[in-house]
């Protein structure tokens, strides 16, 4: 132990040096005092109002949980003017636990507690940290740039082939399709998914279903780009442009379960099961319970909850019977901060924005976005249908509706039409037609036209960006029995929009039939989303899987262009007729080039897999696999070429046509180069394994002392090929000049 100076005493108390005590009995503050916060910028009070502040300050923070008992620290002095207690303007407060200190300084720094007085809250521990930051400002060191993968890198392919996810068993896929090879695979992963995968409306991010939550996937490596926390999660759903993610579990969200270090969750969320998302943060934005009824029942779940305006500006959700809910994003509140109140409102819809509308959303001068929704007869007030923008919330047009059982609205793509499917019932209630309902909504006052059908319609469908639809109709006894999957008797009608004449207004356009196909079994539409094709399928049957194959634009000769010109009816031809036996989904790629019908094993296990077809029904590829469960096709984004360049693409598309017949010649070419190789190459095996044999055949027959055998020279054997042509019948026969004129 050092000696004792009694001469070299420190003169005053500052310059005792306690650092060798500090250390031996420091305490880490991180562990410590993290559940200690520091409130600034409290408003300054005396004594008598100290419980006050403190009541008023105890129900601000206990939002983000329990405050301990005494847990709320003031330090006060002695004011020299007024000789009275009073607080320096800043406080502690200590939570039970430190996920709810952090969850504080997170929901509650810069809270407005006045006019005068916004809060700033920090961890207690960050005082001490910053405290020790040094005077002198050292420049970090420069991190390396790293070049990130392009998450549309896959639009660059030099064939603009498309790619697909294949979900088999425990393993997914992803592919690039090929005309007539197998798929080449691009990316494979075991177990990378738990229940099924989903692409982004745009083709961006693969999103993969965990038990603790989604995870999206993109670029050329498939890495994770983030990660969305959700225990127990079952739906997701994207806004149209990507930005926001809706995710829905059926486990209520529980803090004690979730409430740990980097939870995203606060007392807030606790109970909910909708989950609103950033995508490009990942951040919570908002969490909803699941809605109930008014006895506080929980409702059946329709899916998905929430419905995205095309610009992802707003979504909205509709309680049946009372009220359409809109939030307006990025805040996540109510348009106008409550909801449209519509008596007994059913559904609603959203209008599709077309190319025009996308491209002129930063101008100011663009319509507001477009809602419908029908409310069914109630009392005297007979149904309705209602278009209202948002967020002015300006009606522009009702239409009133009688003898109502049912609606459903079905927009055109390009939201210039919307179809308002009418099920109808007689005055006795004993039998049901529909009628359709057609808003032209570009047109001035928004005229609506009505079309009777008289059988019941069980599928309806818009060509995309045309203005022809198609309509499956039944009067079969059958419809609506509990039989199961009895394969009804069906017609398909197919309708166009009649252009005005030339010095007649636009109001004297009407839709016309183009054609009914009768005596069918199809029950279900699929357009390509090219528009012009279309396949007509049974689903969901137990007997019958036809799939036929039909253009509605037709080219023939001249002779059938005239019969087009007075008969539109004359374009729509029958391409192919084909069978996929099971079929249970029918999956067009985003380009309208082919089309995937496969088998899944979640609805049967026969003859599981998946067959390629082209448009015009040719059966290209089949592959039946074992254990298959999904295929989904990849999706694109709207192109970023312009109109004129478009244009300029179709008027030069003979020239880009012979560079891709080219390409497939080429490609066809070296398949047969390399089956041909193949083909020799198994020749010369054979022809390898033939001398040994013979080789050993003689060597055994020597040994044995039989005489050799003659063995045939193959290798110095000329073929001769002669033809011989025969006449088998000749005929000879003279037509009259009367039957020539005739």
């Amino acid at each position: 132990m050092p000696g004792f100076d009694i001469n070299k005493l420190p003169e005053t108390e500052e310059e005792l040096d306690f650092t060798d005590i500090e250390e031996k009995y420091q305490v880490p503050f991180e562990e410590g005092f993290d559940t200690i916060i520091v409130v600034d910028n409290v408003p300054i009070v005396d004594e008598s109002k100290k419980d006050k502040l403190f009541k008023f300050i105890t129900k601000i923070f206990k939002q983000a949980g329990d405050i301990k008992e005494g847990g709320i620290n003031m330090p006060m002095e002695v004011d020299p003017e007024t000789e009275k207690l009073t607080s320096k303007g800043y406080l502690f407060i200590e939570f039970e636990t430190p996920e709810q200190a952090n969850l504080a300084v997170k929901q509650l720094d810069n809270y407005p507690m006045d006019k005068n007085h916004v809060l700033a809250v920090n961890r207690f521990t960050d005082i001490e940290k910053y405290s020790q930051i040094q005077d002198t400002y050292v420049e970090p060191e420069e991190e390396k740039f790293v070049e990130k993968e392009h998450l549309r890198s896959w639009l660059t392919d030099p064939q603009a082939r498309d790619q697909f996810v294949l979900y088999r068993g425990d393993d997914v896929y992803i592919y690039w399709n090929r005309k007539t090879e197998p798929p080449e695979e691009v990316h494979k992963r075991n177990n990378w998914t738990e229940t099924y995968v989903q692409w982004s409306p745009l083709g961006t991010y693969l999103a993969t279903f965990h038990r603790q939550g989604i995870v999206l996937w993109g670029g050329a490596s498939w890495n994770k780009i983030i990660r969305f926390v959700h225990p127990g999660v079952k739906l997701i759903d994207f806004s149209p442009n990507e930005r926001y993610l809706v995710t829905w579990s059926n486990e209520p969200i529980t803090l004690n379960q979730n409430g740990g270090t980097g939870s995203p969750f606060g007392p807030e969320d606790e109970g909910n099961q909708t989950i609103i998302w950033d995508v490009h943060s990942g951040t919570l934005l908002r969490s909803f319970p699941s809605p109930t009824s008014p006895d506080g029942v929980p409702n059946k779940i329709t899916w998905p909850m929430f419905k995205w305006s095309p610009t992802d500006k707003y979504f909205a959700r509709v309680s049946p019977g009372q009220q359409i809910s809109v939030y307006e994003t990025p805040g996540m509140g109510l348009v106008g901060k409550k909801s449209i109140k519509i008596e007994g409102v059913v559904d609603f819809e959203w209008a599709p924005a077309s190319d025009k509308d996308r491209d002129k959303q930063n101008d100011k001068k663009v319509r507001e976005d477009l809602m419908s929704f029908w409310t069914p007869e109630i009392g005297n007030q007979p149904a309705r249908v209602t278009l209202m923008q948002i967020p002015s919330k300006e009606i522009l047009r009702t239409k009133n509706l009688f003898s109502v059982s049912d609606c459903k609205m079905h927009w055109q793509s390009n939201g210039d039409f919307l179809c308002v499917k009418v099920d109808r019932h007689t005055k006795t209630k004993k039998s049901t037609f529909a009628n359709l309902e057609i808003f032209r909504v570009r047109e001035k006052d928004i005229p609506v036209e009505v079309i009777e059908i008289k059988d019941t319609v069980i599928a309806f469908a818009w060509e995309p960006k045309g203005e022809r639809f198609a309509i499956v109709t039944t009067n079969d006894p059958n419809f609506g029995q509990p039989a199961g999957n009895a394969t009804l008797r069906t017609s398909i009608s197919f309708y166009y929009l009649e252009k005005a004449k030339a010095g007649k207004g636009a109001e004297n356009a009407s839709f016309k039939l183009i054609k009914t196909l009768e005596k069918k079994t199809a029950n279900s539409i699929f357009w390509s989303p090219r528009g012009r094709h279309v396949i007509l399928a049974t689903l969901r049957s137990t007997s019958t899987y036809d799939l036929e194959f039909y253009d509605l634009d037709f080219e023939g000769g001249i002779e059938q262009k005239e019969k087009a010109k007075l008969d539109p009816g004359a374009s729509l031809q029958l391409m192919s007729t084909q069978e996929h036996f099971g079929v249970t989904d029918i999956e067009w790629d985003p380009t309208g080039r082919y089309v995937i019908t496969s088998a899944s094993m979640w609805r049967h296990s026969m003859e599981n897999g998946y067959t390629l077809w082209d448009f015009k029904g040719s059966q290209l590829q089949k592959h039946l696999l074992d254990k298959f469960k999904q295929l989904v096709w990849r999706p694109r984004p709207k192109t970023l070429l312009s109109q004129e360049a478009m244009k300029k693409i179709r008027k030069n598309l003979s020239k880009y046509s012979k560079v891709f017949d080219e390409e497939d010649a080429r490609e066809k070419s070296s398949v047969s180069k390399e089956l041909l190789a193949h083909r020799r190459r198994l020749v010369d095996e054979w022809n390898a394994w033939r001398k040994r044999v013979e080789k050993e055949l003689i060597e055994e027959r020597q040994a044995a002392g039989l005489p050799p055998v003659s063995i045939r020279d193959t290798e110095n054997v000329e073929v001769i090929e002669e033809w011989i042509e025969e006449v088998v019948e000749e005929t000879e026969e003279i037509v009259s000049d009367d039957e020539d004129e005739n």
